[in-house]
């Protein structure tokens, strides 16, 4: 061990000699390297270096050692091989932004209309024609203001800019916020490597050449790098190859391993290679940049070159890949592979890239809108059309009665000199009408929703969500249903054994040393640290006092305190036996539900140590060790008996049962096939069995009940034992006692949701998903099966909005099918980070809760924006409709609409959109999909104040001036100067709207609108800063905005008119919205019948959902899917046919490259993932004899199966767990399952569609 890393440091400062002259060369040539794939990288390696130690010395590291991290080394390499980052796309600047918010039509239609005012108000026409255009024009140059007619023109532009600002600010903001949350997620990405022979964990960024970092399950690999010691590691290479099969890694098969890429199984160590924009995915994003840069010629040719090569590869390794295949004797392992590529195919599904970057995410369609976009948009567009409607109408009727009262009335005749003065009169109509428009289109919306968004992600980081999807956010808060994993998220993932059985002894607590024989004692101690990762360690606590932290696999820490109790150190165990010496390991996966590792014994024997799932090891296990230290036979009989007398009890108390085995090969016998899996972990001999304890974390029975009072359903999805679950859910509150809910294995819920064929139908799993709540011993295939049964499913009339957890690499289908998918910050990999919509940074169900809590908040402060908007826009567009219609001019200039839509659209959003959350937000249910943004009670809200304001406005429009003794300001001339009538009508109506925003707070009918007002500062600051920007509009404003100066009186009148909108909100809450049956509702989501989920999925490559469309688009899409379906029926008819590999005739290049065609025909997924089962059912058949196993039966494959027996029906199939539906035998006769009690029972009715399918 010495003599290596000194070797190491030798060649190291020889490195170091040579450096300076080879750097230039080894860039270019490790490149070159990188680019090689397969055998080809393992033979340049062999030339060129020797071997991975001679790579290492010419890269002055050490494959144990690895660098020895002194600064100056690190900064050299940085600057000789570059840094692991990827520059990210240059954001857009703040002149992009602006001129973004200028392409809006409504302010491009204001500025043509300001523009041709501003014009015309400059033109002089001749005095001698004056008098005789009409009685309308006689009074324009009364007062000598001719020569301010610009103002107004003027005034309209800056109001646009400050609109365009205020806009472009808003985005950039935006903008740079999302980008702090990028860098935010990139700097946690954190990665282990070995440095001056510790293990450390550092920042992915802060990777050099020439690094050895570790890798293990899960992760995705932050930089390029070539193998050094691997244990059955394989590789997801689909995000950069599109190969959905999983790549097996060896150091003289395919060394290289290649950035972005995903470790599905297994663990190693790498040595870095290529780091950012040099490594294969660099390079990638390079090309990506080039092509929007410069033009796309070069880039085209290079990628053509690129893919042209990676071809060439790709062909090379099928070829190998099918003569392996060949090679392979027994048909256990062609099912193992397929269970792989299916595995492979369903993680596939993400589109993966490491630094999620814009570029790639272009080329994706976009998800189907969100519910609370697709009501909005809805509404925004109803609203819309209504405005425009409106100030056509307006237009119209001004223009029709000034030619009719000048030409017809007054005789006028028509001559050329009077045209610009109509021209005037023109435009000025236009610029009213264009300003009804402005004051309907309620422009504030998406700003409103943005800003409570961004708001609610912001504080949101404090409750540890981080939320990766700005909608995950409010789709959180109609969330119906959660799927939850039990361990670290309901449990506190710090785990310790707590009971055992050892040597024929049942102790419920741990036993001291002296009560284990030696013998066994010698064997759990090296079982414990030679067959756990390397990777997991127990460190020493941080505080004084505290308690010791857990590095890596909690299962596995809780094994490795027991050997620290039982007072034996493991570490000196794996110093003997460093990782480089075990022979071979096979790690834990979701299919194995165990790990083994062989270590070769200095005589040339082997000795295996393997420990997994209690239940599932001990099949296999034919012996067990007594106290004497001897074994003993272990039939199947004492095996039952264990099981009752220990596991059961264990598991009732909520513990996790763990078997510890070994097993001795002999010198004696022949070297066994290590490839043949299934009969190497047979014939074990069980050491002992341990009982984990993981507590339930104190805060989640509360949290679980807040959720079940909210209206969301809490199931729990674990892959522990079915008892323990149940024992945990019971603890959590999940279970209640009393419940008639379903507990069910993974296996029970397969026979139950498939039909005869081994086909998943919905209508089964519609009859179990409502009463199940706990999942056991689930595969991650499962999860995915039951959140996509629970999404599509019609039982209930309100479609399911369904949130998920997930930790593991195959989590990621699950997290990505789920409408909210939560990662855990700590124990997750980062697949299922990347696959997530929010990541929880403290693993804890309770924080979820707080994101359900936020959720409704956003949607609720969206509302109460609505109905603050819709009843400024009802107000202001009847307003300014009948002043027009009645006095020929609005009464709201087109100046001041602009500041009541900035009042109405960017303050008020601002300032309802950041309402914090209450507690009282889960006392109700979900308001669902269907229900619309604007309830009866709104509606009441908006049409009552609404009634309350016009009249206050049209009473003092017509009486004003008598009330108030002084000039009417109806009929004024063109360009007269503002009056004080208009001014007070201008001026009781913000007032109003500002007191109104006070009402708008509650939408629920709460009386008292004041509460919580204080909590919210932003709020409080913008209704003062409006009060007071107003007092300066109107004794300042002067011409510009039309208003003069008014006196205390005239104030204190305004403000009693506002302070009346207050009172007659109180008025309005005492009458039952119950009473007023006829006000419509609206905003409504999209109806579940208008729109089939299918449709959907079709309709996902379009960047948008567009309703009318879709009507249109019905029959064809309907008559495309049914064509779609018969084909792809045919194609996975001949795929089995050919008995292949069912992707390989149904992948077509395009579908393995983007998640959503992948999608978009849920068939395959299914027909995929169906032969996934009996991997997991093969456990069944393996009481009996090794030599049978091959005998299990698969059911899903249609060709083997010459006459499917009928599938009997239960007539209470969900009422609970024991009703079984068929119980399946073993005989020993007949190869495959045969069904218990078929005869008499009638078949189970599939759907005539479904069978025609079938048929197909």
């Amino acid at each position: 061990m010495a003599g290596n890393s000194s070797g190491g440091s030798k060649h190291g400062r020889r490195g170091e000699a040579n450096h300076e002259a080879e750097s230039s060369g080894s860039l270019q040539e490790l490149r070159l390297l990188m680019e090689l794939r397969g055998a080809e990288a393992a033979a340049r390696i062999q030339e060129s270096y020797g071997d991975v130690g001679g790579m290492c010395a010419r890269l002055g590291t050490s494959p144990v050692e690895g660098l020895d991290g002194a600064t100056e080394d690190i900064d050299r390499r940085q600057r000789e091989f570059g840094q692991n980052l990827i520059p990210p796309k240059k954001p857009k600047t703040f002149l992009q932004l602006v001129w973004e918010a200028l392409q809006d039509v409504t302010l491009i239609i204001l500025e043509v209309a300001a523009i041709i005012s501003l014009g015309l108000s400059f033109y002089r026409p001749p005095d001698a024609g004056r008098q005789n255009c009409g009685s309308a024009v006689g009074s324009l140059d009364e007062e000598g203001d001719a020569e301010t007619g610009w103002i107004e023109g003027a005034a309209i532009l800056l109001s646009v800019v400050c609109v365009v600002l205020v806009t472009a600010f808003n985005d950039w903001s935006k903008e740079k916020q999302f980008r702090g949350l990028q860098s935010r997620i990139e700097q946690e990405q954190k990665f282990s490597v070995v440095r001056a022979g510790q293990t450390i964990q550092i920042k992915v960024s802060e990777i050099v050449v020439g690094d050895v970092a570790q890798v293990k399950y899960g992760d995705l690999l932050p930089a390029d790098g070539i193998l050094i010691q691997g244990n059955d590691l394989k590789i997801d290479e689909s995000s950069l190859t599109g190969e959905s099969d999983h790549v097996r890694k060896s150091l003289n098969r395919d060394p290289v391993l290649l950035s972005g890429t995903h470790v599905m199984e297994g663990s190693g160590k790498m040595l870095v290679t290529a780091v950012g924009v040099n490594s294969q995915t660099g390079i990638i994003f390079k090309l990506l940049g080039a092509g929007e840069e410069g033009d796309g010629k070069d880039k085209n040719k290079n990628k053509a070159e690129k893919d042209k090569r990676r071809k060439d590869k790709e062909k090379k390794k099928e070829e190998q890949k099918k003569r392996e295949k060949k090679e392979k004797k027994s048909k256990k392992d062609d099912k193992g592979k397929k269970g792989n590529n299916k595995d492979g195919a369903i993680v596939e599904m993400q589109p993966l890239n490491e630094d999620g970057g814009p570029e790639k995410k272009k080329s994706l369609p976009k998800k189907e809108k969100s519910v609370l976009q697709g009501k909005l948009t809805k509404l925004a567009v109803q609203i819309g059309k209504a405005g425009l409607f409106m100030s056509a109408l307006t237009v119209i009727i001004l223009i029709t009665r000034f030619l009719i009262d000048t030409f017809w009335i007054q005789g006028v005749s028509w001559t050329a000199e009077c045209v610009p003065i109509y021209g005037q009169f023109l435009v000025k109509f236009f610029i009213i009408g264009v300003t009804v428009l402005v004051v309907a289109v309620p422009e504030g919306l998406p700003l409103a929703v943005t800003i409570s968004l961004a708001y609610s992600v912001k504080k949101m980081m404090k409750d540890n969500n981080l939320v990766r999807h700005l909608d995950a956010c409010e789709t959180m808060g109609n969330a119906t249903a959660i799927c939850s994993d039990k361990t670290g998220t309901l449990t506190m993932n710090r785990m310790r054994v707590v009971q055992a059985h050892i040597a024929g002894r049942y102790y419920k607590k741990v036993p001291e040393r002296d009560l284990i024989p030696a013998k066994i004692l010698d064997l759990l101690d090296v079982g414990i640290a030679v067959n756990c990762a390397y990777t997991t360690k127990i460190m020493p606590p941080e505080k004084e006092g505290g308690l010791p932290r857990q590095v890596g696999n909690k299962t596995e820490c809780a094994l490795l305190g027991l050997s620290l109790e039982l007072r034996r150190d493991y570490q000196t165990i794996r110093n003997e036996l460093p990782e480089e010496k075990l022979f071979k390991v096979y790690t834990f996966n979701s299919v194995r539900k165990s790990m083994s590792t062989v270590i070769k014994n200095h005589d040339g024997s082997y000795r295996m140590f393997s420990k997994g799932a209690s239940e599932i090891l001990l099949r296999k296990c034919c012996k067990i060790l007594m106290a004497s230290g001897e074994d003993k036979v272990f039939k199947p009989r004492d095996r039952d008996d264990l099981v009752k007398t220990v596991i059961e009890p264990m598991a009732s108390e909520g513990l996790r049962t763990i078997c510890l085995a070994y097993r001795d090969f002999p010198t004696t016998e022949e070297e066994p096939n290590w490839d043949d899996e299934a009969h190497i972990l047979t014939g074990l001999t069980c050491i002992a069995v341990v009982g984990i304890e993981d507590p339930v974390r104190p805060e989640v029975p509360e949290a679980i009940r807040k959720c079940q009072r909210a209206g969301i359903t809490v199931r729990m999805v674990t892959g522990d034992n079915v008892n323990t679950a149940r024992a945990i859910a019971t603890k959590c509150g999940i279970l209640q006692p009393g419940d008639d809910f379903l507990c069910m294995e993974g296996k029970e819920f397969n026979r139950r949701i498939r039909n005869e064929l081994g086909e998943i139908e919905q209508e089964r799993i519609d009859k179990i998903w409502p009463k199940l709540r706990v999942l056991a011993r689930s595969s991650p295939t499962d999860k995915h099966t039951l959140v996509k049964g629970i999404i599509d499913s019609t039982v209930l009339e309100q479609r399911q909005v369904v949130a998920v957890t997930g930790d593991g690499t195959n989590d990621g289908p699950a997290l990505k099918k789920a409408d909210v998918g939560f990662a855990m910050g700590i124990a997750g990999t980062d697949v299922a980070k990347e696959a997530s919509d929010i990541i929880l940074t403290d693993d804890n169900f309770s924080s979820i809760v707080k994101a359900v809590m936020w959720g409704r908040n956003v949607y609720d402060s969206i509302s109460k924006f609505l109905q603050f908007q819709l009843t400024v826009n009802v107000v202001a567009v009847i307003v300014a409709f009948t002043g027009a219609c009645i006095t020929q001019d609005s009464p709201l200039k087109a100046v001041q609409m602009l500041w009541v839509n900035l009042i109405m659209d960017t303050f008020a959003s601002l300032a309802l959109a950041t309402e914090p959350p209450t507690e009282a937000l889960l006392l109700r249910n979900p308001y669902g999909r269907k229900k619309p943004l604007i309830s009866r009670n709104m509606m009441k809200n908006i049409l009552g104040h609404g009634v309350y304001q016009l009249t206050v406005i049209f009473t003092l429009l017509f009486v004003g001036e008598k009330m108030f003794d002084i000039d009417s300001g109806r009929n004024a001339p063109l360009h007269g100067p503002p009056s004080e009538h208009y001014t007070i009508v201008f001026n009781t109506f913000v007032l109003m709207q500002i007191f109104n925003e006070l009402n708008a707070r509650k939408i629920h009918g709460e009386r008292n609108i004041f509460d919580g007002v204080f909590n919210n500062p932003i709020f409080c600051t913008i209704v003062l800063g409006t009060f007071l920007i107003q007092i300066f509009i109107v004794q300042f404003g002067g011409k510009p905005f039309s208003c003069v100066g008014l006196t205390i009186e005239q104030w204190l009148w305004c403000a009693f008119f506002g302070l009346g909108s207050l009172l007659w909100g109180q008025l309005m809450s005492s009458v039952p919205a119950s009473w007023l049956k006829f006000l419509k509702t609206a905003g409504h989501g999209t109806q579940r019948e208008e729109i089939p989920e299918e449709e959907l999925e079709e309709m996902k490559d379009m960047d948008e959902i567009d309703h009318a469309e879709m009507e249109l688009k019905r029959g064809h899409v309907l008559w495309c899917r049914g064509l779609n379906r018969i084909q792809t029926q045919i194609r996975v008819v001949n795929a089995f046919r050919d008995s292949v590999s069912p992707y390989e005739g149904l992948e077509t290049a395009e579908a393995r490259s983007s998640i959503h065609n992948f999608m978009s025909h849920p068939e395959f997924r299914i027909e995929d993932s169906d032969n996934q089962i009996p991997l997991i059912d093969e456990v069944e058949g393996e009481d009996d004899a090794p030599t049978q196993r091959n005998a299990i039966f698969i059911l899903p494959q249609p060709t083997g199966l010459s006459n499917p027996p009928p599938h009997p029906s239960s007539p209470n199939q969900n009422n609970n767990a024991t009703d079984c539906i068929f119980p399946l035998h073993k005989d020993a006769s007949r190869p495959g399952l045969v069904l218990s009690n078929s005869a008499g029972l009638p078949p189970c009715p599939g759907s005539p569609l479904h069978s025609l399918e079938t048929s197909l």
